[in-house]
């Protein structure tokens, strides 16, 4: 049977990225971002609900990310959901839910010199050949991470 693991995300960054690189070079960003859902309760209240997610850009995207994001900056993130574990310094065991992202569009507009221009975005199959999963994600060695 198929599966599908997919995320689609519209939000705001919570913090600048934080670009590094693995001990091989591969680039590695990580950040949150905030997506918000907004509804009317039965009594006619204004309700609103936010969520954060951790999302890791590895490669290119990763570099782009760095580049021209910064926090609050609006951004749709597409990628895969995925829960690494390792053990803390006292032994626990440690879980950690992310999107690793395939898909960067940079939603933000910005005014410079008094005109509007719509800051780049940058998809992955510009980055990389459609089939070349390994070089849009990176390398997807856990041990490999620099956080």
């Amino acid at each position: 049977m198929a599966s599908v693991n997919k995320a689609i995300l519209v939000g705001n960054l919570g913090k600048d990225p934080e670009l590094r690189y693995t001990p091989s070079g591969q680039a590695v960003t990580k950040f949150s971002m905030a997506t918000t859902d907004r509804w009317t309760d039965k009594e006619g209240g204004k309700k609103e609900k936010t969520e954060w997610h951790n999302i890791v850009m590895w490669g290119r995207l990763a570099e782009i990310s760095s580049q021209y994001l910064k926090k609050g900056s609006s951004v749709y993130v597409e990628g895969r959901i995925q829960t690494r574990s390792w053990d803390d310094k006292d032994g626990n065991k440690r879980y950690t839910t992310e999107i690793v992202g395939s898909q960067l569009q940079i939603l933000d507009r910005r005014s410079e010199g008094g005109t509007t221009a719509v800051a780049p975005s940058a998809p992955a199959e510009e980055i990389a050949p459609a089939n070349s999963l390994e070089s849009v994600s990176g390398n997807n060695n856990q041990d490999d991470l620099p956080f």
